[in-house]
């Protein structure tokens, strides 16, 4: 009985305050006062004022920056090679993305779209009463409008301040932009799955081709990973994503976007995916694409940012022939000498057209490599060793009157202190220059620099395109002891002007660059230096071709007409690490040439020193690497000769008159040419 007293006392104490409460609100009558409504309307001024101007303080920018956009690399043929991107996103602009595609998006997420301001009131409510039994805000109820808000400007909590915000963004937007440019940033900068942001990327991941040839089917799937790309990716779980799909498709033709008869041919279709690999084109020639990056930025004076969000499209002498011969031979290490388990023996490979300038293979490194990394074939400075003879000694003295038949000394020589020994160490007295190169000897090469002066050979090797130090200027510069030394890429050029008849043509990759749209915003101009006449640079073939038949470069020996030059660099004698190392190499070399290319190869350690050098020479893996490059680069070239200039035949016609001349002048009497003349008589 005490209890229901208790309960009694308690329903009675309810009871008169609810009737408290009704009289209250029935003698509260404010909307009866004139200043209520004067108050009221001030208030709803102010607060829509307020809100006015907060959606103007708003900063949409980021959404009106155009968006990265990838560049493009083209080979000679102008041909896609590669793509350069910093960005994750690949955006479409709105007409690319086809009708079918945009209605299955707004099917599923967002079906009175084209209908708000932005904010779907209908929509809010729902959702907002939703969210108020359950306390978390977790519903959706957001616009497309409001998506792309949330994802460009707010972070991804979930609070009534965001959902504020989310709305206010959504509202600046729909003044900004029109419906259809809204919706093609909603779809680049939405997250659909394995890693690809954006519908273009999502369209070449799933189906291998661009997001304009997009089918009713293929829109469906890509519109259906939205809600969950995890679940419903048709890579990760094709069953749930065909699930998905059929129910975007149930939806457009609920809505009328496409018929009856169009949705039950697509719901029995499978999901046919084309995946296009991640690497393609991305990734593809690395080390010449690193190179045109470089170029562009030394050389053009665009910026990397330019290149890689620029949308630029970048024209290319690469030849995929040549680039892929050179990366092949790379790819085995059986053609370089074994390196140490901590570093490989590295190297680096330039392929010119030497007629043109034109870069047409390039590989900067052995192993794994990373962009913008170091390239052995453009970036490295190191000393030539007897590759530079030709430059430094050998071309000049061809200019000055010298010929393959002149003498030169191969005996004991010091001149000032600096006496330069044979690799045999062995001295053959007066020889041919033809013998000296042949063999590569460096006594006659010292001796032949010091008779036409140090400055000639300076001259010249300038005149080709290697600047020099004053340090330079020394008889060591015979034998390529340079300061700080030459790339593959430098001396490929240089050669190049004794495989074009004397002119060098300064190389270069990229032959044009446009935008996007097709504007030209660079075009190469060829540069062609006249290092020498055509007669003394064919003179310099004809002793390089003797190099390669019956030389110390036979192993670059081709099927077709070969000329080059093998170079060697001895450990730094003056480096207490390397004393008691009798034989080993620093760097070798081989630069050469056919008709049709010149290349040069490159062979060391990253960093020299007594554990880590070389006991090859330059006659051998750069040689064997030269020969196996250009074999497969030119299989289906056809061979030709090497071009004889007019010069050197008329000057030879000249030169055996003279000779033949002579010969009958001084001839003993009694000789053959005596008598001959006799019976002429």
């Amino acid at each position: 009985m005490e209890k229901l007293s208790a309960l009694q006392l308690q329903k009675s104490k309810v009871g008169l305050t609810y009737t408290k409460g009704i009289r209250f609100l029935k003698n509260f009558k404010p909307w009866r006062k004139p200043k209520f409504w004067s108050r009221l309307g001030i208030a709803l001024l102010v607060f829509i004022i307020l809100t006015i101007l907060y959606i103007s303080s708003l900063d949409i920018s980021k959404l009106q920056t155009p968006l990265a956009q990838p560049s493009y690399l083209y080979d000679q043929k102008n041909t896609q090679i590669s793509q350069l991107s910093s960005s994750k996103i690949e955006p479409v602009s709105a007409p690319q993305i086809p009708l079918v595609m945009k209605n299955a998006i707004i099917a599923v997420e967002d079906r009175r779209f084209y209908e708000h301001q932005g904010v779907d009131p209908r929509s809010i409510t729902r959702a907002l009463f939703r969210d108020l039994k359950t306390g978390d805000f977790s519903e959706g109820g957001s616009t497309i409008t409001q998506q792309l808000a949330k994802n460009l400007f707010l972070a991804s909590d979930k609070t009534i301040t965001r959902k504020l915000k989310e709305v206010a963004y959504a509202l600046k937007i729909e003044v900004v932009l029109e419906k259809d440019d809204i919706l093609a940033a909603y779809l680049n900068q939405i997250y659909f799955g394995e890693g690809r942001w954006g519908i273009q990327n999502a369209s070449q991941l799933y189906f291998g081709k661009n997001v304009e040839q997009l089918t009713l089917v293929e829109s469906a799937v890509l519109a259906g990973v939205l809600k969950a790309p995890t679940i419903y990716s048709p890579l990760s779980n094709k069953p749930k994503s065909l699930e998905r799909r059929n129910l975007v498709l149930s939806l457009m033709k609920e809505q009328n976007y496409i018929t009856s008869a169009e949705y039950e041919k697509a719901i029995i279709q499978p999901i046919v995916l084309k995946k296009r690999s991640l690497s393609d084109p991305s990734g593809k020639y690395a080390s010449y694409v690193n190179y045109v990056v470089k170029e562009a930025i030394d050389r053009i004076g665009f910026t990397e940012e330019q290149i890689l969000n620029g949308g630029l499209q970048i024209y290319t002498q690469m030849d995929p022939s040549v680039q892929k011969a050179a990366e092949d031979v790379y790819k085995d290490s059986s053609f370089f000498p074994a390196g140490k388990a901590d570093q490989i023996v590295q190297s680096g490979v330039v392929l010119i057209d030497h007629s043109t300038g034109g870069i047409k293979g390039l590989v900067g490194y052995r192993g794994e490599g990373v962009f913008s990394g170091f390239n052995y074939a453009t970036d490295l400075v190191r000393a030539p060793g007897s590759a530079f003879k030709p430059l430094s000694v050998y071309g000049p003295a061809l200019e000055l009157g010298y010929t393959s038949d002149s003498k030169v000394s191969d005996s004991p020589l010091n001149i000032d202190g600096y006496v330069p020994k044979d690799y045999d160490n062995q001295y053959r007295g007066n020889i041919t220059i033809q013998e000296a190169v042949r063999h590569s000897w460096n006594i006659p090469a010292v001796w032949l620099l010091n008779e036409i002066g140090i400055e000639s050979g300076v001259d010249f090797v300038e005149r080709s395109g290697i600047p020099l130090d004053k340090m330079d200027h020394g008889l060591p510069l015979a034998l390529g002891g340079l300061t700080k030394g030459v790339s593959p890429l430098q001396m490929a050029q240089a050669y190049g002007a004794f495989a074009n008849l004397g002119v060098m043509n300064k190389a270069y990759a990229i032959t044009k660059i446009t935008s996007k749209d097709g504007d030209l915003l660079y075009q190469v101009q060829p540069e062609a230096v006249q290092v020498t006449t055509p007669s003394v640079a064919y003179m310099m073939t004809l002793l390089l071709q003797d190099v390669v038949t019956n030389g110390t470069g036979e192993n670059a020996k081709l099927d077709r007409p070969t000329a080059g030059k093998t170079g060697s660099v001895e450990l730094p004698p003056d480096d207490q690490q390397f004393s008691g190392i009798s034989k080993g190499e620093k760097d070798v070399w081989f630069v050469g040439y056919t008709p049709e290319l010149t290349a040069a190869v490159w062979m060391g350690y990253e960093k020299t020193d007594a554990n880590h050098y070389l006991t090859t020479a330059g006659g051998s893996e750069p040689a064997v690497v030269f020969r196996e490059i250009l074999s497969r680069a030119l299989k289906s070239t056809p061979v030709v000769p090497f071009e004889i200039p007019k010069e050197y035949v008329e000057q030879n016609k000249a030169s055996n008159k003279i000779s033949k001349w002579l010969k009958d002048k001084f001839a003993p009497k009694g000789s053959e040419a005596d008598k001959g003349k006799g019976k002429k008589k």
